[in-house]
């Protein structure tokens, strides 16, 4: 993995190690599920089909009998967030910048669950972007300058204004992740579907059967 760290996130581990006497942080990757998958969780590019992740923001809801793996079993403080990309070739490469928004870029988004209507969040809090290509067929960690509080509860979901090659495919119909889109765009990616406006409520109306977006974010927390 490559891991690009900072001095606040440094700045964070070193608060987790002076917390009060009875005190015990937990440190937490969200979205990580054991490598136990069938098939093998590895994203689909350069293979045929290369299908990226593109203009939305997304989380996962399902990977076989683990529901929910996205979602903050505590409150805390994401430090990090990770993502294991593909390697599109130029071709690829080439057809993504030109139909999807230009070139790759994603980041994390901190979403909370509302009660009505059914299937609505609210944009609590989001990453800075991060150009993904330097990191293509990589898995990436990039601490956060400014880390994001999140109550348990909470989504840790993946914003991705142009497309990002996470997605790996093959898996049954227990395995799924849902999108910001309109009921009536789930099977378009023309227009632009993320949810970047902090305070906004969208409803993810859109579920994806049989692929899993591969990323992760690190929850560091205390009882």
């Amino acid at each position: 993995m490559i891991r690009l760290p900072t001095a606040a996130v440094l700045a964070s581990l070193a608060l987790v190690l002076v917390l009060p006497a009875g005190s015990q942080a937990t440190l937490t990757e969200v979205g990580v599920i054991p490598p136990t998958t069938n098939p093998e969780t590895v994203p689909s590019c350069p293979a045929s089909p290369c299908l990226a992740v593109s203009r939305t923001t997304g989380f996962q809801v399902k990977v076989g009998s683990v529901h929910n793996p996205q979602v903050a079993p505590r409150a805390g403080t994401i430090v990090a967030w990770s993502i294991q990309l593909g390697k599109p070739n130029a071709t690829q490469i080439k057809f993504f910048n030109e139909h999807e928004g230009g070139p790759s870029t994603a980041g994390i988004a901190i979403l909370r669950p509302q009660k009505t209507p059914n299937l609505t969040y609210k944009l609590i809090a989001q990453s800075p972007l991060v150009k993904l290509e330097p990191y293509f067929g990589k898995t990436a960690q990039f601490p956060l300058e400014t880390t994001l509080q999140v109550k348990k509860g909470d989504v840790i979901a993946l914003t991705v204004p142009s497309w990002a090659p996470a997605l790996a495919l093959g898996f049954t119909n227990a395995t799924s992740w849902r999108a910001s889109r309109p009921k009536t765009q789930c099977t378009s990616t023309s227009s632009q579907t993320t949810q970047t406006a902090v305070g906004t409520s969208v409803q993810y109306a859109c579920l994806y059967l049989t692929a899993r977006l591969t990323y992760s974010a690190t929850l560091i927390s205390t009882p």
